[in-house]
């Protein structure tokens, strides 16, 4: 931590008193930055993630051009289904799609065991580029998708509002289910503790479709195999767990060794830190179609999120990633708000 330049990010991760929060936005490497659609014109979605040099470039363009505290490495949740040996196309307009997808136990079973460390090591290659075009700049989180929400992309074969398909699966097939989410959650640790190897300062957990189930369900099919995950790194890297929907479940939640919660736009910072007992550093929450709002606005909303949760065990941030309708200047405003704060 104190090799870093700007360790802001790592010290409200640890629970440290700081001057001013630290501010990143989920997406942040994406589809708002002029200079990402130049090379978005150029290459495909998994050329820029399977390309090293692509894949840092991206990753710290934001660092630079929008001054956030900490990087995020470009890349993708649904590399984890293709070094399961699951096909994953990306269709342009229509986001991820599966052209056999998992459907029953023989399926299941036939999904290998998998070294990560060979299946994706331009990942690893990637993180060790950007660790040195940060030059101990800001720390770099890497991030996968919870079991659950990969399961959710795994079995429905694309992108959906309701994922009935798995969840039917899940609740028609329960013993398929839990041995693809044990193999996923296999997958994962392996994979997260290796980018922690190759020097990602933190790592976070996304898991974009457990609003969608249950409280019961959630524990059952989501949670679980999230706790598997953090108890398997939280002693080697800071942990932080993004739920989106998921405000039900943060009690639970700040009951696991993770080093922040993730909260979305849908709770307010009394009602989190409620559910949390004021214990847990919380990220979040401001709703990304806000970043549409006026400049003005935006400033005075952002300061405001942040006499809500206070600057103590809190990380700014969006309630989920950023659109790609957002202008960059008004992503800067934001960042800038919090970076002004008091």
């Amino acid at each position: 931590m104190s090799t870093l330049k700007n360790d802001l990010f790592l010290k409200a991760l640890a629970g440290e008193k700081v001057n001013r929060p630290p501010v990143w936005m989920m997406r942040q490497a994406g589809r708002y930055l002029p200079d990402f659609m130049k090379l978005k014109a150029k290459y495909s979605f998994f050329d820029r993630v399977e390309t090293p040099e692509l894949a840092t470039e991206i990753t710290v363009m934001p660092i630079h051009q929008i001054g956030v505290d900490a990087a995020i490495l470009f890349s993708d949740i649904l590399v984890i289904p293709q070094a399961l040996e699951v096909e994953v196309q990306m269709i342009p307009g229509k986001g991820p799609y599966i052209p056999n997808p998992i459907r029953t136990m023989e399926q299941v079973q036939a999904i290998p065991d998998i070294d990560v460390k060979d299946r994706l090591s331009y990942v690893y290659q990637a993180i060790d580029m950007t660790k040195d075009a940060l030059a101990n700049e800001v720390p770099l989180i890497g991030f996968a998708g919870s079991p659950w929400t990969i399961l959710c992309y795994m079995v429905e074969g694309q992108g959906s509002k309701t994922f009935d398909k798995a969840k039917e699966f899940c609740y028609s097939q329960p013993e398929a289910a839990h041995l693809l989410l044990q193999k996923i959650t296999d997958a994962t640790i392996a994979y997260l503790k290796e980018k922690r190897a190759h020097g990602c300062d933190a790592i976070q957990v996304f898991d974009s479709w457990g609003g969608l189930l249950s409280p019961n369900d959630y524990e059952t099919f989501s949670l679980q195999y999230i706790r598997q995950i953090v108890d398997a790194l939280h002693d080697e890297v800071p942990v932080i767990v993004f739920g989106k929907g998921c405000w039900f479940a943060l009690e639970q939640m700040s009951q696991m060794p993770v080093s922040a919660l993730g909260v979305d736009w849908t709770i307010s910072p009394q009602m989190a830190r409620e559910f949390t007992k004021f214990n847990t550093t919380l990220q979040g929450n401001f709703d990304p179609a806000r970043l549409l709002s006026p400049i003005p606005e935006i400033e005075r909303l952002a300061k405001q999120m942040v006499n809500d949760f206070g600057t103590y065990k809190y990380i700014a941030n969006l309630g989920h990633g950023i659109l790609p309708n957002v202008d960059a200047d008004h992503a800067r405003a934001f960042v800038n708000a919090i970076k002004n704060y008091g």
